[in-house]
């Protein structure tokens, strides 16, 4: 038996739990904080959308621009700009849910909008904003 595994005992025994990559997100929106806000601030002063969009991923996409790039960074997570008009259009989210999701959107002042996409599924979740 290695040291390493007399240390890690109790985590052994729960069945060596793989860190979520959820975790690692958190820390990488933490670091975009102020980048996020910025470019969805710029959204809406522009008139692009009322409901900004951040799309972030740990491969290719082609859906929205690229903001964050994770290899430029030395991050895990790369974050991509959309709205949801483009989601729309691309049929990630249908027009007839479009209402749907306008109700559950939450303040964009407040809250960042944040397509997760991983290899078991994409989810929204909506990640507040650090106040400073």
């Amino acid at each position: 038996m290695e040291p390493e595994e007399l240390l890690n005992e109790e985590r052994n025994n729960e069945g060596a739990k793989k860190e979520s990559p959820l975790l690692s997100l958190e820390k990488d929106l933490k670091f975009f904080n102020e980048s996020i806000r910025e470019v969805s601030v710029e959204i809406m002063v522009e008139g692009l959308s009322a409901y900004p969009i951040f799309i972030a991923h740990q491969h290719e996409l082609s859906l929205g621009e690229m903001i964050l790039n994770r290899y430029d960074l030395n991050t895990e997570w790369s974050i991509h700009a959309s709205t949801l008009e483009e989601f729309v259009e691309k049929g990630v989210i249908k027009e007839i849910l479009k209402d749907r999701f306008i109700n559950s959107y939450k303040n964009p002042h407040d809250f960042m909008c944040v397509f997760v996409v991983t290899p078991e599924g994409a989810n929204f979740v909506y990640y507040p904003y650090v106040k400073e």
